[in-house]
């Protein structure tokens, strides 16, 4: 059975880029019918940030992500918060002590920094590599402050294969014997994962291409245990568009690069799931690029992932959102945007129609309050407006006609709604021998004051309503005077 897991350090927002690697993670294991696991390391214990554990799983739960075994759920292999696994993990270093694959370095801080200062050697020394078995017992015993360093092979090559990247491999003389066990008695994450993964049966580790290099030292530790290697699979870079039209790493320079902030910003979670698996994956068999959580279950295949970086293109999750928003049923909608609602709605507003009327012409839910501002209150306008090529309207006169005729009419108009409007105007232009364009034209830059509308003249009016569009229309008249 195919086991991922996803395994992030509480220390922020959920990175467009965390939430790709879960999201992946989570669809190769459903693909095949397999377990997916939330992991939580949290041993970087400077760099936590309260309440970050907590955004992490209602990422998860909002996006549909739901994971089989972890924090709140359980398993059989928890607990799953690495601070609480702290015993397991130098069980295991001491292991690897006894096997020769590690060992013991008592070097002070300040002699690290001193030879971080010099740089003579790229790295660390190996000063205490070969210390003997009674120096090292000595010092034990003395209480001198100790980390665990993994004790890499000094000559050959390490190698292992990638799904995405292929065979991978480097010289082992590039290697630094990397830290295991911190003096704080935590793990590093180098080596926590390892143990960690292995325990929980994990058969697939997803995660970004900057760990390609890194991966060599993980596998050693693998190697060394005698447990077999998981398969890799490394995605590839993400990348954000810049000013000048160049790419370079995503970061918060390129916009809102965390879930919540898009979220915040007014994106639908759906459509950001549905852009992001499309960001270093192409589907195979598939001629649309719209998938629900259930359709990307199905159609996820490794072999569909991409070695070359993904442009993350704002205008593109715009227009996937755009979509997204247009296909809800006007309750869902009316639902979603609500919450972004700040202006106060008059009850004489008609607002299931206006709603209804913005739903296909705005492309994030926070675009609801400016798009919905002329219909609260009609904006200033130059009476110049009026005037349209298109629509033969080359002077005042014929608007000042129009309006006073409509005036009249919808006077006597006793049900506002958008076919009884029309149906009562219609014959105005067939009275002054004008288009109907023309005359919707008159009649909408009145009640609106704006050269483009979500809706037409009669919407428009069905949504502010009998006083408001005849009050409109009189102050187009007064403008015209």
């Amino acid at each position: 059975m195919t086991v991922t897991r996803f395994a992030p350090s509480p220390t922020g927002y959920m990175h467009i880029g965390n939430l790709r690697t879960a999201l992946y993670s989570f669809l190769i294991a459903k693909h095949d019918g397999g377990k997916f696991i939330l992991r939580i390391e949290d041993t970087d214990r400077e760099r936590l940030v309260e309440g970050a554990t907590d955004i992490i799983k209602s990422t998860l739960a909002v996006t549909g992500l739901h994971y089989d075994e972890g924090p709140d759920v359980g398993g059989e292999h928890g607990p799953y918060v690495q601070s609480e696994r702290k015993e397991i993990y130098m069980e295991y270093a001491k292991k690897l002590v006894d096997m020769g694959a590690a060992y013991y370095c008592f070097c002070t801080k300040e002699r690290l920094e001193k030879l971080h200062e010099d740089d003579a050697v790229g790295g660390y020394d190996r000063h205490c590599r070969n210390l003997s078995k009674e120096e090292v017992e000595k010092n034990l015993r003395a209480g001198i402050p100790f980390v665990i360093r993994q004790k890499m092979p000094l000559e050959g090559v390490t190698s292992y294969k990638d799904e995405v990247f292929g065979e991978i491999s480097m010289n082992n003389s590039e290697l630094q014997d990397q830290i295991l066990m911190k003096a704080d008695g935590y793990p590093t994450y180098n080596f926590c994962h390892v143990i960690d993964d292995h325990l929980m049966g994990v058969t697939h580790v997803v995660r970004g291409s900057e760990y390609l290099t890194s991966t060599p030292k993980y596998v050693l530790l693998y190697d060394a245990f005698g447990w077999e290697r998981p398969v890799y699979v490394h995605l590839p870079l993400l990348m954000g568009k810049n000013a000048d039209g160049s790419v370079s790493k995503l970061s918060k320079r390129h916009g809102a690069v965390s879930f919540q902030d898009l979220v915040k910003d007014g994106y639908l979670p759906e459509a950001i799931t549905n852009y992001i698996a499309l960001l270093g994956w192409c589907p195979k068999q598939s001629e649309t690029e719209f998938f629900d959580l259930e359709g990307l279950k199905a159609a996820f295949t490794i072999d569909g992932v991409s070695k070359s970086p993904a442009v993350f293109d704002f205008e593109k999750l715009l227009w996937f959102n755009s979509e997204y928003i247009h296909k809800l049923t006007d309750s869902d909608f009316t639902e979603r945007v609500t919450p972004f609602i700040t202006s106060e709605i008059p009850e004489s507003i008609n607002r299931e129609k206006m709603l209804a009327l913005l739903k296909t012409r705005i492309s994030t839910l926070s675009e609801i309050n400016s798009k919905m501002a002329f219909f609260l209150s009609l904006p200033e306008y130059e009476k110049e407006l009026f005037l349209n090529k298109k629509n033969k309207i080359s002077d005042f006169e014929i608007v000042k006609t129009v309006l006073t005729e409509a005036k009249s009419v919808l006077s006597s108009v006793e049900y506002f709604d958008n076919d009884t409007l029309f149906a009562s105007l219609m014959p105005i232009a067939e009275k002054l021998a004008i288009k109907t364009g023309t005359l919707m034209w008159c009649i909408r830059i009145a009640v609106s004051g704006m050269a483009a509308t979500p809706g037409g003249a009669t919407e428009i009016m069905e949504v502010i309503g009998k006083c408001e569009s005849l009050a409109r229309i009189d102050k187009a008249l007064g403008m015209l005077a």
